[in-house]
């Protein structure tokens, strides 16, 4: 019987995702491809954005003031810094590697010609040393090598990313944005930006009207070796996610802002170190900005006309 219900509720899920991401398309919030998870976006989804980074910048500025120094990276950046987060190991199915192709004229042909008969034409491409961005913060570090100053370094990183895990849900794109907070400097600097941001995230989305609650969390690792770096990451509390519920009782909630702590990890493959020399800790707060736009057209109504007045995009 336990089974039966389980089948049911899983399947009730499946089609309130299926159903809601239905109604986005058809109000042209959303713009359908041919692959689940990835979408256009309207003008009015993106005034959506907008207003959410607005409130996030609000709060950043209030918590850092002149500390936070801004940047923005492309959706790209070199393998080599790739290799250096460790992404790979903890999470391949999820990594998007960029090929190209550099033959000669004569590949070109046979690449053409595979093509024309409707083979596969793939392996006529090669690694063009870049890699998509699978977290905001990720490009950040590298232009941290070297000595921090004694107060670390906060970073505001806003910016698209991809991981590969097409869904029919509409919050679990494979292309979003993520806008982070991340402190880079000693371990009580991480422990301390990451504590202060639970709070204070909460706080950003009762502002959009949204109802969260915090969760000790974990990553989703790969593989039988995941298993143990997922319960050591949730044993020692070292990722609070802020999750509201798009579906009711269906499921736990979707997470839509994470608090991260990365111990030395950064500090000790990207070799920055803090003042007196040790190896540098970091922590990241990072809001998911199509996430929080999904949970506003659930909460409120995916007519924004109608929305509470301080919300109102239109």
């Amino acid at each position: 019987m336990t089974d039966t219900l389980d089948r049911k509720t899983v399947s009730d899920l499946d089609q309130a995702r299926s159903d809601f991401r239905d109604q986005l398309v058809a109000a042209g919030l959303l713009v359908p491809s041919s692959l689940d998870g990835l979408y256009g976006r309207s003008g009015e989804f993106e005034d959506i954005i907008d207003l959410i980074d607005e409130r996030v910048k609000a709060a950043g500025r209030a918590a850092h003031g002149n500390k936070l120094q801004r940047f923005r990276f492309p959706p790209v950046f070199p393998r080599d810094a790739f290799e250096k987060t460790d992404y790979i190991a903890s999470f391949p199915n999820l990594t998007g590697a960029i090929n190209t192709f550099s033959g000669d004229n004569k590949a070109h042909a046979e690449l053409l010609a595979a093509r024309s008969e409707g083979q596969d034409w793939d392996h006529w491409l090669e690694s063009a040393g870049t890699m998509l961005v699978s977290a905001a913060c990720h490009p950040a570090y590298s232009m941290l090598t070297g000595a921090l100053p004694a107060e670390g370094t906060m970073l505001d990183v806003y910016g698209y990313c991809f991981r590969h895990e097409p869904a029919v849900d509409p919050a679990r794109m494979q292309a979003f944005r993520m806008h982070e907070f991340v402190q880079v400097g000693t371990p009580d600097q991480a422990v301390e930006h990451r504590e202060s941001w639970i709070d204070r995230g909460q706080s950003v989305l009762t502002e959009l009207g949204l109802d969260s609650s915090p969760v000790i969390a974990n990553d989703p690792f790969f593989g039988r070796a995941g298993r143990m770096l997922a319960a050591n990451q949730r044993n020692e509390n070292l990722k609070t996610e802020l999750v509201v519920r798009l579906y009711g009782d269906l499921d736990e909630g979707t997470a839509v802002v994470s608090c991260n702590c990365h111990r030395d990890h950064f500090g000790h493959t990207f070799d920055i170190e803090t003042a007196d020399g040790s190896e540098a800790h970091s922590a990241c707060v990072g809001f998911g900005m199509e996430r929080i736009a999904l949970a506003m057209l659930r909460t409120h109504g995916l007519d924004t006309s109608r929305w509470p007045a301080a919300l109102r995009v239109s």
